[in-house]
């Protein structure tokens, strides 16, 4: 029934309070079993039971059988799961299953029975009907009428003119830099810290990607480091919106203007989000969005393209399109590329189009909701609030206190084993192998530091409050714990 075996919650009757909390520490539940010398469950201890304890007077060499509960709720372990779904709630969270000789051979709890995901799409809006809409017409390629809608409606979100729909993010970047000229000989700077389509989009053409530091604010692209890295093969500038936090776009833009530099902002982490009032994306040469199935938005797979310049838009439209003639059918003038997106992937993105205000409103609202539960705690910085950036929060990602006495990732197992996942922070680029080559100068403190200690968090738009208070608890609890033990 459960992923954490029954041992790892059990403890003798005859143990003291301290080896209570250090049991509690290992399992991440929250509660130990108490068992008898024969095996028979005799009480149930919380946590929350052992602060009390300490409190009334009670010392840490305190045997368990003193403070433990004997009025607790168990069942067989024959139990029909309906009966034990109706008896779990906020106040009973685990509930030991016996044999016929009374021994905990189980246990079931409520974070088995609702697994809260990091993100999930959420589908139940027209989307079935657009879809079937192109069954029913035989329009299911990237021939049809939901393809120019999505790219119309995505693109006057965004306040752009132009947009263009492709088959993923990954392709929309490097789709961006080969419309744009971007080369062999050519330099691009990108930020270190970013997911490694960034970087992976200019090795495609040839270029060489530059890595620069972020900084520590917003955890983007640093235009004092990219002022320090351009040099004269230097071509483009790849901002990069991450987790949902908008870039410095007057500083790089001021550098691009007077560097004569391209700038393509890589929007995949950002749709909602907002600098100084305008949406991300409408600011560099060419912007690329990501509608990956963990984005605010989803066609499953997909990506967008959105420009200012139509030149540079028609230009891009034939390289998606095989570089195929728009005068000469199956003639082809240069190598182009079949990236583009299918009727069917359109028709989900139109009807996620239809409630992107929603999504961003309540990604916004989760956001307050963490905040609240975080503030006053040390242990746990919450994402900026830059003045410059009206963040859409694709990730709500926080940052954990290095002397907290627990790490990054024994919280993330201890998360999952209770039932919430939660993901590590990108690693820098300069750290993996294929990327190594790339780093230039002394060095990448900040993203080193950002990406050992942030957190992403839960961001589904289908959480509510209740699951926050879950989520918040949860994790603060193990700081409580951790440092009562360090305490001894």
């Amino acid at each position: 029934m459960t992923t954490l075996p029954i041992k790892e919650l059990l403890i003798d009757s005859e143990s003291s309070l301290k080896d209570a909390m250090r049991v509690i520490d290992g399992n991440a539940q929250g509660v130990v079993f108490v068992v008898s010398k024969q095996f028979q469950l005799v009480g149930v201890l919380t946590d929350g039971d052992i602060r009390r304890a300490l409190l009334e007077g009670s010392e840490l060499t305190t045997q368990i059988s003193k403070v433990m509960r004997t009025e607790f709720v168990s069942r067989s372990v024959t139990t029909d799961n309906k009966e034990l779904i109706s008896l779990l709630n906020d106040k009973i969270r685990h509930i030991p299953l016996v044999d016929k000789e009374n021994r905990p051979v189980d246990y079931a709890c409520i974070h088995h029975l609702r697994h809260i995901q990091v993100m999930e799409p959420v589908l139940n809006g027209n989307e079935l009907e657009y879809v079937s809409d192109c069954i029913k017409t035989n329009w299911i390629s990237s021939q049809g009428k939901y393809v120019r809608r999505f790219e119309e409606v995505f693109s006057s979100y965004c306040s752009m003119q132009y947009g263009l729909a492709v088959s993923n993010g990954t392709v929309a970047l490097h789709l961006a830099l080969e419309a744009l000229g971007v080369g062999p000989n050519d330099e691009v700077i990108v930020p270190d810290l970013t997911f490694a389509a960034t970087i992976n989009a200019v090795l495609y053409t040839g270029a060489t990607p530059i890595l620069a530091d972020i900084e520590p604010v917003a955890w983007t692209l640093d235009p004092k480091q990219v002022e320090k890295l351009i040099t004269p093969r230097t071509k483009a500038i790849i901002p990069v919106h991450l987790y949902g936090q908008a870039c410095k776009m007057d500083e790089l833009m001021e550098l691009a203007k007077r560097h004569k530099l391209f700038v393509v902002e890589d929007c995949a982490e950002a749709i909602g989000t907002e600098y100084k009032g305008k949406h991300v994306g409408s600011f560099g040469d060419v912007s690329a969005f990501s509608f990956f199935g963990n984005k605010t938005i989803t066609t499953g797979e997909g990506g967008m393209l959105l420009f200012k310049d139509k030149k540079l838009f028609e230009r891009a439209s034939i390289l998606r399109d095989h570089g195929m003639s728009r005068q000469k059918k199956y003639w082809h003038d240069e190598v182009g590329y079949n990236y583009r997106m299918t009727n069917l992937q359109a028709a989900i993105g139109v009807a996620q189009m239809e409630r992107v205000g929603d999504f961003v409103g309540h990604k916004r609202r989760l956001a307050e909701l963490y905040c609240g539960f975080f503030s006053g705690t040390l242990k746990i910085t919450p994402p900026a609030k830059a003045n410059w950036s009206n963040n859409s929060y694709w990730l709500y990602t926080i940052l954990l206190d290095s002397s907290s006495g627990i790490a990054r990732d024994e919280i993330i197992k201890k998360m999952l084993m209770n039932g919430i996942e939660t993901r590590p922070a990108f690693f820098p680029l300069h750290k993996m192998p294929p990327y190594e080559r790339f780093a230039q100068g002394s060095g990448f403190p900040v993203s080193c530091d950002i990406s050992s200690r942030a957190l992403n968090l839960p961001s589904s738009v289908f959480l509510q409050k209740e699951d926050v208070e879950r989520i918040c608890k949860t994790l603060l609890a193990m700081f409580e714990i951790r440092s009562m033990i360090n305490k001894v």
